[in-house]
């Protein structure tokens, strides 16, 4: 009966402390996931309370007395350092990415997903510069008062389509890698006087002088304008180039198989450092987003007269801005994928803010690579290659918001542009911003082109300069986007292939251990074989000795 009646009390207590003991690893567990996401999120909660702060604390200063122009520049110089640093890191990693990316690929699959990357850019491209020409006719934000009100504008050189295009073919190949690293080659415009005897004369140069003004025209008769053209280095990085060039190289090294696994491995370890000190410039990020956006804000003159004339063109950029990074290439990615683009968007959202503070694709593509290898499992192969030629030649944002702009001035000067001169406009868009960055002064000379193609007023740009400190780095967060959609979509579509690249490797370095491990075992059993003939051939020799010995012993006896 004791037994009976201990039995419940047992298993009672022992409910109640396994009861007991449960409940504190839930409590611990949730307390660790809670710190793990803490410590994964913590960067970009500082990145987002970083821009917040740079804002408040622009518009907080903007109302005291007016700054001295070196405490705005001390303000903005964390940013810039960042800026420095982030840059210092762009060459690097765009040799390493691209060479270990298509090291690793066929020519065939390489192949093959770069015509995927170009069809989804000009796809997005063209869809971009179509929505701002829609949004800016059906908005209309401008008015021929504005010109009145904002004054006119500066004067631009002419700048020739036939020019640009030819100047984008040259700096894809450059005749000197060292050069492209710091310059790329430019075509420049030159107004000469010269005299007729002159030109005769194959245009000597002591008889050439310069036209400095545009009163230079009233020149004796004798004399003439002639505009000369002529190839300049400009400084800026020839990004373009060095793409083209290491695109080729990395495919080259590819072919060569087990020759350049040596390369393959230095490019592999020069990435890996890279991106090493990448996280380490991240950290610094916040501090130095905050005031580069706080710095900006304070150096606006004039920000509330400049938003009430330009309002509307501002909400024009940033609405179609919204809709295309927004609606657009979410859509077509769960489209082609059938995936949740919300959530791959929160897996970049550290690159999309800090392409928001940086204003700079390329700067931020060392983050952008961080966020879709490690947040989202993109392949390395997929992302080193699609990202940094996506960086070049891949600009929505900058192509919706330059066939808004050509359109506003179109309207702000009372002209109406015919079907034929909208098309022009969005093809000129469209094809300006892939080239945009292999030309220096990008925004200014891509709007010119476009200008110059439809015969609309180039001085009028210089009045667009106040408010595109913001919408820049608007498009550039909506350009970083479209990248970032672009290599899921690519990975997506080209996973089988990947994969089937994967399983042939592995075949193949199954192979190569057989070989190895079968030439160890033929050199295992041939040491063993020598060992048991050199322990055979020391027996004899003992016993032989011993004979000789005994021989010798008996020998001796006898005598």
């Amino acid at each position: 009966m004791m037994d009976a009646n201990n039995m419940p009390k047992q298993v009672e207590v022992r409910m109640h402390d396994s009861h007991l003991s449960s409940e504190e690893p839930k409590h611990r567990n949730l307390g660790l996931r809670m710190c793990d996401k803490l410590g994964k999120n913590l960067l970009l909660t500082l990145t987002v309370f970083g821009v917040i702060l740079g804002a408040v604390c622009g518009g907080l200063l903007r109302l005291a007395s007016p700054i001295p122009p070196d405490v705005v520049m001390l303000i903005a110089f964390p940013g810039d350092i960042l800026m420095r640093m982030l840059k210092m890191l762009i060459l690097p990693l765009i040799i390493s990415s691209l060479i270990t990316g298509l090291s690793g690929l066929d020519a065939k699959a390489s192949g093959r997903l770069g015509t995927r990357a170009m069809v989804y850019y000009m796809s997005t491209t063209i869809i971009a510069a179509v929505l701002g020409v829609i949004l800016v006719l059906a908005i209309h934000p401008g008015n021929p008062k504005l010109k009145k009100q904002l004054g006119p504008g500066m004067k631009n050189d002419e700048v020739s389509s036939l020019d640009a295009f030819l100047d984008l073919i040259r700096n894809l190949f450059p005749e000197n890698l060292v050069q492209a690293c710091f310059q790329q080659i430019q075509t420049v415009t030159k107004k000469v006087l010269v005299t007729p005897e002159s030109e005769e004369e194959d245009n000597v140069t002591n008889s050439v002088i310069p036209l400095l003004t545009e009163a230079a025209t009233e020149a004796p008769e004798e004399m003439k304008v002639v505009i000369k053209k002529g190839l300049e280095f400009k400084d800026g990085m020839n990004v373009l180039g060095l793409i083209g060039f290491f695109i080729a190289f990395g495919i080259a090294m590819g072919k060569m198989g087990e020759q350049a696994k040596l390369m393959v491995e230095f490019f592999n370890i020069l990435n890996e450092i890279v991106m090493k000190l990448v996280i380490m410039i991240m950290w610094y990020s916040p501090l130095g987003i905050a005031c580069l956006i706080c710095g900006k804000i304070i150096a606006i003159k004039d920000l509330e007269v400049v938003a009430r004339q330009l309002g509307m063109y501002m909400v024009t950029v940033i609405v179609g801005l919204i809709i295309h990074g927004g609606i657009f290439l979410p859509l077509i990615y769960f489209l082609v994928t059938r995936k949740n683009p919300f959530s791959f968007f929160a897996g970049i959202f550290q690159a999309w803010i800090t392409a928001l503070g940086t204003a700079s694709s390329a700067g931020t593509l060392p983050v952008t690579f961080r966020c879709l290898e490690e947040n989202l499992g993109i392949d390395k192969r997929v992302t080193r290659f699609v990202l940094p030629v996506g960086a070049t030649i891949n600009m929505d944002g900058t192509a919706l918001y330059e066939a808004v702009a050509a359109i506003f001035i179109a309207q702000m000067n009372g002209v109406v542009l015919d079907g034929g001169q909208i098309v022009t406009v969005s093809l000129t868009a469209t094809l300006a911003s892939v080239g945009a960055a292999s030309i220096p002064s990008a925004g200014l000379v891509t709007m010119l082109l476009i200008l110059t193609a439809v015969g609309l007023p180039t001085e009028d740009i210089s009045l667009l300069v106040a408010v595109d400190w913001l919408l820049d780095r608007m498009r550039t967060s909506v350009n970083v986007v479209g990248d970032s959609f672009g290599a899921g979509i690519v990975y997506h579509l080209s996973k089988a292939e990947l994969d089937t690249i994967d399983s042939q490797h592995r075949v193949h370095e199954d192979i190569e251990m057989t070989k190895t491990q079968s030439i160890y075992d033929d050199m295992k059993n041939h040491r063993e074989s020598n060992s048991n003939q050199c322990v055979y051939a020391a027996h004899n020799s003992v016993i032989v000795d011993e004979c000789k010995s005994l021989h010798y012993v008996e020998y001796q006896s006898w005598v």
